[in-house]
């Protein structure tokens, strides 16, 4: 199997889900193991933690400029961060560890401003260090497919996208869904989005890392709903791309009946390509001749690229863990080849930095476009 990375966590602590779900991802393939953290402000949740997962006490860090400044001194430092905190921390906890030359993975948005991903951006360039944002869904073989499938020339020249990802966790008055939701809800640790911030950037870089369209501009309504909310939960923005195709994205908290809802349809002058989330088991392709192909992963009929991530054999489904997963396998293949001085640009399959910046430029547009009464602005 070759060298295992060692690597530490900031946040994660006892209950938390997006750590624990990370740690999980991450030990599919045993090319990673943990081996220190900052899991909690508080010290004994922390060494609770550390408890569980075996760590050395002595690696156990009250805080994360603790942890980043120990783990860049040490023969053994870590190899790789992951950041799983609210929002509103992202920005210094990466910014410590690149600093101190550590690798960083942190969960989405990047951070809260556009500004401050262009700068992890440029540290992480300044200091030859991977940067990897968690677009979890990007991760799945389906999702890659339709990359290529898109990049082929399949469906031919892309007129139009429509985007989606409701869900209906917080359509209860007074109800922001308890520990994993609360922050979410505090504009002091979301950033001043709810909605677009957790759901947006999702549909924004599902829709560039199939398509490879850049936005040229949006026009966005993002609406506040459910009484006692102060940030939005239900957000619509047209979008129109720099080859002149348009698009509409839609993203919603009080859409009962919904889960995690992402789908992203695209039409193209030769055919159209759907994507569901919740069905990433397959993808349909619809011909202009109105040939409707459902393609199954695990089957020759999916590209080798993105069927080199598939784990099971058809009919045995993946999910989100094997998704996020595979973004840690690329992830972990790149940094053992800047160890091995063989790493080469292309042997990214993952998302970056450069993708994170993106998604805060698409954030920071839509603000404006619906505080100047929904009118376009052009994106970054």
């Amino acid at each position: 199997m070759g060298k295992v990375l060692s690597y530490g966590m900031v946040g994660g602590g006892p209950d938390a889900f997006i750590g624990d779900a990370h740690r999980r991802s991450i030990a599919l393939d045993g090319r990673a193991k943990i081996v220190a953290g900052a899991f909690s402000r508080k010290r004994e949740k922390s060494m609770q933690m550390a408890e569980m997962l075996n760590i050395d006490p002595e690696r156990c860090y009250d805080s994360y400029v603790q942890m980043a400044e120990a783990e860049g001194k040490r023969k053994d430092g870590i190899d790789f961060a992951v950041v799983v905190t609210p929002n509103h921390s992202h920005y210094e906890i990466c910014k410590a560890f690149l600093n101190a030359g550590i690798h960083v993975a942190c969960d989405k948005p990047v951070t809260i401003s556009y500004q401050q991903a262009k700068e992890l951006e440029e540290l992480a360039r300044q200091k030859g260090l991977l940067f990897m944002v968690t677009y979890t869904y990007m991760g799945n073989v389906t999702a890659k497919y339709a990359r290529d499938i898109v990049a082929s020339g399949d469906i031919g020249e892309i007129r139009a996208v429509m985007a989606e990802y409701p869900q209906g966790w917080l359509a209860s008055e007074d109800d922001c869904g308890g520990k994993q939701g609360e922050w979410r809800c505090d504009p002091s640790q979301s950033g001043g989005v709810n909605c677009l911030g957790d759901l947006g950037t999702h549909v924004e870089n599902a829709v560039a890392a199939m398509t490879g369209l850049k936005i040229k501009k949006v026009l966005a309504r993002m609406d506040t709903v459910v009484p006692g909310r102060i940030l939005d939960d239900n957000d619509m923005v047209m979008v129109e791309y720099e080859n002149g195709a348009t698009g509409m994205y839609w993203t919603s908290q009080f859409a009962i009946g919904h889960d995690n809802s992402l789908r992203v349809r695209i039409y193209g002058s030769k055919g159209t390509l759907q994507w569901f989330q919740e069905t990433q088991e397959k993808i349909t392709v619809i011909s202009e001749d109105g040939t409707i192909r459902e393609i199954h992963r695990g089957y020759a009929a999916v590209s080798e690229a993105a069927a080199r991530y598939g784990r099971l054999p058809s009919g045995h489904p993946e999910g989100w863990f094997e998704a996020m997963g595979n973004l840690y396998r690329s992830f972990a293949e790149c940094i053992i080849a800047k160890e091995n001085g063989t790493f080469t640009a292309d042997m990214i399959d993952y998302p970056t930095i450069e993708e994170g910046v993106e998604g805060l430029a698409f954030v920071e547009a839509c603000l404006e476009s619906s505080r100047n009464g929904n009118i376009w602005v052009d994106v970054k």
